[in-house]
């Protein structure tokens, strides 16, 4: 026998009701309940009390669960005291409820597995004291970061290496070290080091070496230059009889500077190699491609765990790859459950849409139009939709693009802003205008998104919207 559905009752203004039936259509058979709607005497949902609904409210029969508008303010317990029933403040925005219900299409059932390893190189370490190399290691840890790569810079050994590395390594890390100097490398790999970068035919004998002295150490084989891909197979297969451990990085280049011949040299060594463990420095584009980094990120990890490269280097130089090591992490997981289930790498994490949104929402010209006319009270409204930033009350309806002439007519319209209003109203105008710049969803008394960079804002609307 089939057990019944959880019946919800969904309580809601005048003015949202309509949006919330068409949410509720859709939501309800794939969360599994049968919903109710109550809507009580008030145009806004926003301007609802607990205590007022509790008064109001008539719950019918066979109803499980009650689910108030997010913004309503006070203590639900007055509203479950009335109904005798469990109550909970939905989203803020209805549109949130699929996520509400842990039904939105993100993150599907077993999201979030990954085959590719980060390592973080902490760039020109030798200039840097202890205490900054594990901050920064530290950050590149929380940020997803599997090894710390110890970055050297040339013009002779770094002395404090093998102290760095013993640090790091007694901080629980992981640890790499990017250099082509033997005098470095060495104390480096004694204290633990586990991955050298990188070995040519320049110093392939010395990997010999090291390999004898320290089984287990691992090194990254690169080619004598970037275009020669026949000596990065001489290393290769030296390296093999000798039975060094190894990873390929044939050489990712900057746009300009060869980068899609480079892309084609990874696929050729593939092709040369099918079995080898690759590596790729991503770097060498994020850091050298003037453009926000998230979306380079991704496509070089569609491209990575495409050709089965299972491990890359990253770092966070300049400023437009400030969070490159997050990105890749997020990247990683994206692409790698796109490939696993042979899907698009869409709707499954909104994480790394920053400058814009998934999808914009506006209410629309005639529902602003028809909130102008029903609201009476004191409190403003505000809204950023078709290019303008509309704002409202009991007794004003104001649109237009430019903030400091909306502004200007408000504080005209309205004698009684004080200071606290006119800063509380440019903060919101200069949120909205900022949606509106980048085709962002703008919600009042809410943090703009900005993807997995967003910071919660605390609400205000309880003295600065008018009241």
């Amino acid at each position: 026998m089939t057990a019944a559905r959880p019946r919800i009752l969904f309580v809601t203004g005048k003015l949202a009701e309509p949006a919330l039936r068409r949410v509720l259509d859709e939501l309800a058979p794939r969360a599994g309940f049968d919903p109710e709607v109550a809507v009580l005497n008030i145009t806004v949902a926003a301007l609802m009390t607990a205590n007022w609904v509790a008064r109001h409210l008539t719950v019918p029969q066979g109803v499980g669960r009650v689910i108030l508008p997010g913004l309503c303010r006070g203590d639900v317990g007055e509203v479950e005291r009335a109904s005798g029933l469990p109550v909970a403040l939905g989203p803020k925005d209805l549109r949130d409820l699929p996520e509400f219900f842990g039904t939105s299409p993100g993150r599907p059932p077993g999201y979030g597995a990954f085959d590719t390893a980060i390592l973080a190189e902490i760039n020109h370490a030798p200039k840097l004291g202890l205490d900054a190399i594990l901050a920064t290691a530290r950050h590149y840890r929380a940020s997803g970061a599997d090894v710390i790569d110890l970055g050297c810079d040339p013009g002779g050994p770094w002395g404090g290496v093998g102290d760095a590395v013993r640090a790091l390594k007694d901080d629980g890390f992981r640890v790499s070290i990017d250099s082509f100097d033997p005098a470095e490398v060495e104390p480096a790999i004694a204290a633990g080091a586990e991955l050298v970068l990188s070995v040519n035919g320049g110093n392939l004998e010395a990997a010999r070496g090291w390999h004898d002295r320290f089984p287990g150490v691992e090194v990254v084989v690169i080619p004598d230059t970037p275009t020669d891909l026949d000596s990065l197979s001489r290393s290769v297969e030296q390296l093999a009889s000798w039975g060094v451990t190894f990873r390929i990085d044939p050489i990712l280049e900057p746009i300009g500077f060869g980068f899609a011949a480079s892309l084609g040299r990874y696929i050729e060594t593939r092709r040369r190699f099918p079995d080898a463990e690759f590596m790729m420095g991503v770097g060498n584009l994020t850091e050298l491609t003037e453009v926000d980094s998230a979306g380079v990120n991704v496509l070089l990890a569609g491209f990575c765990q495409e050709l089965g490269i299972r491990s890359v280097l990253t770092t966070e130089v300049i400023n437009w790859c400030r969070s490159a090591v997050k990105e890749f992490d997020l990247a990683r997981r994206l692409v790698y459950h796109a490939l696993r289930e042979k899907v698009l790498p869409k709707r499954l994490d909104p994480g790394l849409v920053i400058l814009r949104d998934p999808k914009v929402y506006e209410l629309g010209g005639e529902a602003l139009a028809e909130l102008a006319r029903r609201v009476t009270d004191r409190n403003y409204r505000i809204f950023a939709e078709r290019g303008e930033i509309h704002v409202l009350n009991g007794s004003v309806y104001l649109r237009g693009a430019d903030p400091f002439a909306l502004f200007e007519q408000l504080a005209g319209a309205d004698p009684r802003i004080d200071a606290s209003h006119a800063f509380y109203l440019g903060y919101e105008f200069a949120k909205a205008v900022t949606a509106l710049t980048l085709g962002k969803s703008y919600t009042q008394d809410q943090a703009l998104r900005w993807g997995f960079l967003t910071v919660p804002e605390v609400s205000h609307r309880g003295g600065g919207a008018g009241e």
